[in-house]
């Protein structure tokens, strides 16, 4: 995915936006994450939240996504206090154009999910870069220092 073009998709996000990747400000983090208001992707999503002015600062935006509903996103957004859009994809379409679905291991169990992965796309559209299999913590002032760097 790394130096590729950034899938075209359009979808419906919080706060009544629209997430289109061909129109929406670059660069950008989209960071997948596997469902709100569990507790990796609720630290995951204040992590992101506590460095939004710095992301900002740079010109960068920050959207989450997952398989959740408009409704609990805007829940999971209100609750946590998200100064950024979630981005909702009942229909795993942002989940297949970033290859982010993964069978994975769930109480003794294979269940399909979202593996936890970042993606920053540069200011021409091209995947910068990707992070797969996150593990949460230092992971969003990981993703910062990077887009310093670039």
């Amino acid at each position: 995915m790394q130096g590729m073009p950034c899938p075209e998709l359009t979808l419906q996000a919080t706060s009544g936006r629209t997430f289109c990747t061909a129109e929406v400000e670059k660069p950008f983090v989209l960071y997948f994450y596997p469902k709100d208001n569990t507790p990796g992707c609720s630290n995951e999503s204040a992590d992101f939240a506590a460095l939004h002015a710095e992301f900002a600062s740079l010109g960068v935006t920050v959207w989450g996504c997952s398989r959740d509903s408009l409704r609990s996103h805007e829940n999971f957004k209100a609750k946590l206090g998200l100064p950024f859009e979630l981005v909702s994809d009942p229909e795993e379409t942002a989940c297949e154009a970033f290859g982010v679905m993964k069978m994975k291991n769930m109480y003794g169990k294979q269940v399909r999910g979202i593996e936890r992965s970042t993606f920053v796309v540069g200011r021409d559209g091209t995947v910068l870069n990707a992070w797969r299999g996150v593990k949460v913590p230092g992971h969003a002032a990981e993703v910062l220092a990077y887009v310093k760097t670039v």
